[in-house]
């Protein structure tokens, strides 16, 4: 089976370049490449010369249209019989496809999905994003972790489907959370997705707590958008950031008469931060995975309180991904 890969990118070669060092070092390679560059100022055509005699790479420049599109501009022009997508910012471990592979022959499906984690090269930063995006104190396991909350949902850091799901179904949608939204549909279509835990890559997440805070801020707002397209996607697990955020600050309103309640977030706080330091073994990772679960939470709850009160009480219409994208830009 010939596995297409494909990887939208947008002024990242210096990550692309990590991608196709880990392609490089494959121990098995029954895929092709294509790299679609998004109207990239700072493109990555100069680093595709040196991987083409390890595999098969196809290369297209396009104006910028957003990840969606330019994903299924990938599809379109995918030979493969299974579609694999990655970000850019991701690296796979050499014995992916070698897992993939084994897993498929086992076991085949229509859809699947694998989970990330941190390399030990990463920051100390990127670990504790990496911690804060997997941990079941924080996420509720529905990335892939071992405990979860929620079925499984592929996300394209890590996902793959098969050429006739994509005939069937259709591409990625311009729309928050479009990955998710497309695992709905596939699944609605009456395809079988799953998990495979052992084709996990290696995350390198935004260590600017910054724009790691507007990351998940978007996710928050996405499950919003999830609802109004797929009434009853919305579980409990989804709600919980923003529920702990109003908690939070009802909490501190009610501990200037009650002070000792503020030992609830204290106790919170402290089983991330020893589930940390146990998974990580760095007390320094241990510290930094407190302050990225506090962005997390926080930006998450205010991302799904803003989208609940515009999109679902006041009725505002779902704008595309790529109009709030200008928008932010402009602002």
């Amino acid at each position: 089976m010939l596995y297409s890969i494909i990887v939208p990118v947008y002024n990242r070669p210096g990550e692309i370049e990590e991608f196709l060092d880990s392609l490089s070092a494959q121990t098995v390679k029954p895929f092709e490449l294509l790299i679609i560059e998004d109207g990239s100022k700072e493109r990555c055509d100069h680093l595709l010369d040196r991987y083409r005699s390890s595999f098969t790479i196809h290369y297209y420049y396009k104006e910028n249209t957003g990840r969606s599109d330019t994903r299924n501009y990938g599809m379109e022009r995918a030979t493969g019989d299974y579609l694999l997508f990655f970000d850019s910012d991701v690296i796979l471990p050499p014995f992916y496809f070698e897992r993939l592979q084994t897993a498929m022959q086992a076991d085949y499906c229509d859809c699947f999905g694998g989970p990330d984690a941190a390399d030990a090269s990463f920051s100390d930063m990127q670990k504790a994003v990496s911690h804060s995006m997997t941990s079941f104190w924080t996420t509720g396991g529905i990335r892939g972790g071992k405990a979860v909350m929620e079925k499984f949902c592929p996300r394209t850091f890590n996902m793959g489907f098969s050429k006739e799901v994509y005939n069937t179904v259709g591409g990625f949608e311009d729309m928050m959370g479009e990955d998710i939204d497309l695992s709905i549909r596939i699944r609605e279509a009456g395809f079988r997705t799953r998990l495979i835990r052992e084709t996990f890559v290696y995350h390198k997440r935004r260590v600017d707590l910054s724009r790691f805070f507007k990351q998940v801020n978007n996710f928050g707002q996405a499950r919003i958008w999830l609802q109004i397209k797929h009434p009853g996607s919305l579980k409990i697990v989804h709600t919980l950031p923003a529920l702990m955020l109003i908690m939070g600050v009802l909490l501190l309103a009610v501990s200037i008469i009650l002070p000792w309640l503020l030992l609830l977030p204290l106790i919170y706080l402290l089983l991330i931060f020893f589930d940390s330091l146990f998974k990580n073994k760095s007390l320094r990772v241990a510290v930094y995975s407190v302050a990225t679960a506090v962005v997390q939470i926080t930006g998450y709850g205010l991302g799904f309180l803003k989208a609940f009160w515009f999109k679902l009480v006041l009725k505002q219409p779902l704008e595309t991904k790529k109009k709030l994208t200008k928008l932010y830009n402009r602002g």
